[in-house]
């Protein structure tokens, strides 16, 4: 049998990225300091690193599919360039009061459901239970939660700083 494999989940607006509201293009993004050296510090501690994030934009027609996906190839590109490899990345596109009508829907990938990290725990063998989520809004901490793993709430500051204070405490409890 495989053993199973911690990860650390990252909300990517407002936790890797600055929060512009609907950052859809790449000029709006700009990673939050030490965002690069804060996924390095989680896999040399032997996490698997995802990025989860809702998406509204999609569904209220600001940009489609496509862009965030672009968006997210110039996000790893970036980090790669800065030595960060993320393992995957999930996005919701849904919202319940979509302009588009495709993606209006309470689905439950959509944070503060957990169908995004179940996703990728099942697709990656991840032991939720080793594993964090870090988020910037109650919904991120809510979704961790339902997922059976801790969640821990980033506000500002050097991210590398207080990733490197998760990864101490989730040591305290293994």
């Amino acid at each position: 049998m495989t053993a199973l494999k911690r990860a650390a989940f990252f909300d990517r607006d407002g936790v890797i990225n600055l929060d512009h509201g609907y950052v859809a293009s790449t000029d709006r993004f700009e990673l939050v300091e030490g965002a690069a050296r804060a996924i390095r510090l989680c896999r040399e501690a032997g996490y698997l690193v995802f990025v989860v994030t809702n998406q509204a934009g999609v569904a209220h027609g600001y940009f489609d599919e496509t862009a965030v996906n672009a968006l997210h190839d110039h996000m790893r590109a970036l980090l790669a360039a800065n030595g960060a490899e993320l393992d995957d990345v999930r996005f919701c596109p849904h919202h319940p009061e979509a302009k588009q009508p495709r993606y209006r829907q309470a689905c439950a990938c959509r944070k503060p459901g957990a169908g995004m990290i179940l996703d990728l725990a099942k697709s990656w063998l991840v032991d939720l239970a080793r594993s964090f989520l870090i988020g910037d809004k109650e919904s991120d901490l809510e979704a961790a939660a339902r997922a059976g793993m801790r969640g821990f709430l980033y506000r500002d500051g050097p991210l590398d700083l207080y990733v490197a204070g998760v990864i101490a405490r989730m040591a305290e409890v293994a």
